[in-house]
């Protein structure tokens, strides 16, 4: 392998902190990837890469070979870009990582139009409420919903998910209808989680904000469960009003309590990939930001 060649192997490894993710991407054997990482090492005398259980992660040496190396790799790409007279239609794989319900609801609905714009792109999704590795489980792009954590990836930020309370108007005639947030105390309220925690309902008010621990006799994690239980008349819930915007518009679910709604969620797409993004990152990454930008509850907050 030429050194041009090697350097974009271990750039891909720093991105990816795996000898098997860069592998199975490059239909290599594993030893390969990580013989030719060990060759440049040699050929420098120095370790570029920490190995430990957690996955690799670059040393000093490694972290300088890293920024170099990318940002010649991004100008390679970005004038050959400019002196290719033809505009080459994205092509490859995209691991896409998004909620389950935004995913089912908003994006696979909308994929023959993105289908349709760029034919030789292929998405695989992984759909989990978690907060996915990206680099550790090589995903590509990740929706990610809520405060970003300080890292070293990168983000554009493509909506704000509104959040909503809501039950059926069977259940607000049986139990009434709630006034304010600490009237909701004296109703069932149906229980998110993540991870086995309990995720708290937020409002605003006159006198700031107000977290409310919910309790009811319903728990789940996954939010069309506790749509359902919304529709069935089983209790109040709290969810994002992009997964209840059809209910209401239906007349199937109550918005309750609009004059005490939290501040939006924001919605971002991260990725790993930095200057070097390829282009089909870029189009995907584009077409999510127009999905959230054509729903009133998923747009950017003005």
């Amino acid at each position: 392998m030429d050194r041009f060649s090697s350097l974009q192997l271990f750039v891909r490894v720093v991105e990816r902190g795996s000898f098997t993710h860069v592998a199975r991407e490059l239909a290599i054997g594993q030893p390969a990837v990580s013989k030719q990482v060990a060759a440049l090492e040699a050929r420098l005398g120095t370790p570029l890469l920490s190995r430990s259980s957690r996955g690799l992660t670059p040393t000093a040496a490694g972290q300088e070979l890293y920024d170099t190396a990318s940002r010649i790799l991004a100008d390679l790409a970005e004038a050959e870009a400019r002196i290719s007279k033809t505009t080459l239609s994205p092509a490859g794989v995209v691991r896409l990582a998004t909620p389950p319900a935004l995913g089912r609801m908003y994006i696979i609905p909308r994929l023959p139009d993105f289908f349709e714009r760029y034919p030789d792109v292929s998405i695989d999704f992984v759909s989990s409420e978690r907060r996915v590795d990206i680099v550790r489980e090589g995903i590509d792009i990740a929706m990610r919903v809520g405060p970003l954590a300080d890292s070293t990836l990168v983000a554009r930020k493509i909506g704000d998910l509104q959040m909503a309370v809501a039950a059926s108007p069977a259940y607000l005639a049986r139990h009434g209808t709630p006034s304010a947030p600490t009237d909701l105390r004296s109703h069932n309220l149906i229980v998110g989680q993540t991870q086995g925690a309990t995720q708290p309902w937020k409002f605003s008010g006159q006198d700031g904000a107000l977290l409310l621990e919910p309790e009811g006799n319903i728990r789940s994690n996954d939010v069309e469960d506790q749509r359902a239980a919304m529709l069935a008349g089983l209790g109040i819930g709290y969810a994002g009003r992009a997964m209840l915007e059809a209910d209401i518009r239906a007349g199937s679910l109550v918005p309750i309590l609009q004059d005490h709604a939290p501040a939006p969620s924001p919605i971002h797409a991260i990725s790993a990939s930095g200057r070097r993004m390829p282009q089909r990152f870029r189009v995907v990454i584009d077409f999510l930001a127009e999905i959230c930008a054509a729903e009133p509850s998923l747009r950017i907050a003005q």
